[in-house]
């Protein structure tokens, strides 16, 4: 029998803030001047989703441990600056958090400085105080199920009544590795066909989230 909801657990990037464009953006363009050119697709395939200590691991390995210094330290700035110029909540995200019921977390790659910030940013950050969590608190990142079930047993809501609303192959596979129901949005830059899986439900407009929660 399947558990009913209890908890949704939220990604961060590309599903409550529209922040993924700008990380893409960037990564191509650092790729290019550091020696290490990328596709905007390549990008999503090896950095979206992931934390940032997998990221710079696979700059290490390509470029060199000082490279990857310099490019960290660039990424950190140039997003922070993108941020600050214009970032927005997604599209329908504040009318979906309006009418979703249940108790709601954030679990993501992403550091809680980066969180406050962009989080902060947007309007969102006390929607949530309290209640994030970050990969830099457990020992292995998303594809891992490390952080949804930290986030799961820090809420006090066991794995099977969750569901997460995730936008990267990375979070979509955690989710099932944690064994919790998982959302795949693809109004952003993944493709339907990366998130597609078992107990995974594919949607394009957050607006429909909390009828998609409610019929589950």
């Amino acid at each position: 029998m399947i558990k009913p909801i209890e908890l949704v657990i939220f990604d961060c990037d590309g599903v409550l803030v529209d922040s993924e464009r700008i990380a893409a953006r960037v990564q191509v363009a650092l790729g290019a001047e550091l020696g290490w050119p990328l596709t905007e697709e390549e990008v999503i395939d090896r950095f979206i989703g992931r934390s940032s200590a997998s990221i710079r691991e696979q700059i290490t390995a390509r470029l060199g441990q000082g490279t990857a210094a310099v490019w960290w330290e660039r990424f950190e700035q140039l997003h922070r600056e993108a941020v600050d110029s214009g970032l927005s909540p997604v599209e329908g995200l504040p009318e979906a958090l309006d009418s979703i019921t249940l108790p709601t977390c954030v679990a993501s790659s992403g550091s809680h400085e980066k969180m406050r910030h962009t989080l902060g940013r947007t309007g969102l950050y006390e929607r949530f105080a309290g209640r994030i969590y970050s990969a830099t608190e457990v020992s292995r990142g998303k594809p891992a199920p490390d952080l949804f079930l930290h986030a799961a047993q820090r809420m006090g809501v066991a794995p099977a009544a969750c569901v997460v609303v995730e936008d990267s192959r990375p979070g979509v596979q955690a989710a099932r590795a944690a064994g919790m129901r998982a959302f795949g949005y693809v109004g952003g830059l993944t493709r339907a066909e990366r998130l597609e899986g078992p107990g995974t439900i594919i949607f394009h407009d957050m607006r429909k989230l909390p009828s998609l929660i409610a019929e589950q």
